[in-house]
């Protein structure tokens, strides 16, 4: 099966790469694995050796068939011909345990996926993915730096993030033209830090990074009076990088709070 530019695809092959993602991800009997985006099946087998049970979701149909062939008498394989954006991750988990994610993204769909899973992190036990090595650097940005954005805020109350490996482009086919990350993602059980009202939150945090050579006192103008931001003891001059996610906190909190 040849790649799909529509989708995205670049199919892992390195052998040594699927190793590690196994070492790392140290999937057992009875674990709720969803793998998103099987491809031609590099992980989807040795996961079904070790497991013996593996939901799949591949919106490409042709690769879905061919997958559903290559696993037959290694395990049960449930392939799901959807596109991942609009999977409900409730509905997977159903009354079971909650599901452990593992995939190698699309380039072109990993920052919404994201979102759409940390949305739904209630219904997940841990993440295990292979991104843009430029997404991971944001996700695990430090205040100040070039990296750190939105992506780095939003998630910093939802999970931790652990930067496992990167991997060269020669890993996959047809080779990428950028390098990729392997990462760890937890969910919470509880945000380290308050957050009163997460839709103010989640506004407040993509205004701020819209336009990220604006101040906070520009980008937030329709949001945050300025007068608040003193009362926080946070400087209207800051460029959004400069706030900590405990601090986009402590401003969407105040906004919530009852006059």
């Amino acid at each position: 099966m040849r790649a799909r530019k529509r989708f995205g695809q670049h199919f892992l092959h390195d052998p040594q790469v699927i190793e590690r993602i196994l070492t790392a991800l140290d999937p057992q009997p009875g674990d709720a694995l969803i793998e998103i985006g099987p491809g031609r099946g590099a992980l989807t087998l040795p996961l079904l050796r070790r497991c013996r049970r593996l939901r799949a979701i591949e919106i490409d149909r042709d690769l879905a068939a061919t997958l559903d062939a290559s696993a037959r008498g290694l395990g049960e394989l449930e392939v799901l011909p959807l596109d991942v954006l609009t999977v409900d991750l409730h509905a997977l988990r159903g009354s079971g345990p909650r599901l452990r994610l593992i995939g190698n993204l699309p380039y072109n769909i990993s920052t919404p996926l994201l979102f759409h899973v940390l949305a739904q992190r209630d219904a997940i036990a841990d993440m295990h993915f292979m991104l843009q090595k430029e997404v991971v650097e944001r996700m695990a940005a430090a205040p100040g730096s070039r990296a750190y954005g939105r992506l780095t805020v939003m998630l910093a109350p939802h999970c931790s993030v652990q930067w496992l490996f990167d991997v060269g482009p020669g890993a996959f086919q047809p080779a990428p033209k950028v390098t990729s990350s392997f990462v760890r993602l937890v969910p919470r059980r509880a945000p380290p830090f308050p957050i009163d009202d997460e839709a103010l939150f989640a506004r407040i945090v993509a205004a701020a990074f819209s336009q990220r050579r604006k101040t906070l006192r520009n980008a937030l103008r329709a949001l945050v009076p300025v007068a608040v931001m003193h009362e926080l003891g946070i400087d209207p001059g800051l460029r959004p990088e400069r706030l900590s996610p405990q601090q986009y906190a402590a401003i969407a909190n105040r906004m919530a709070a009852p006059v």
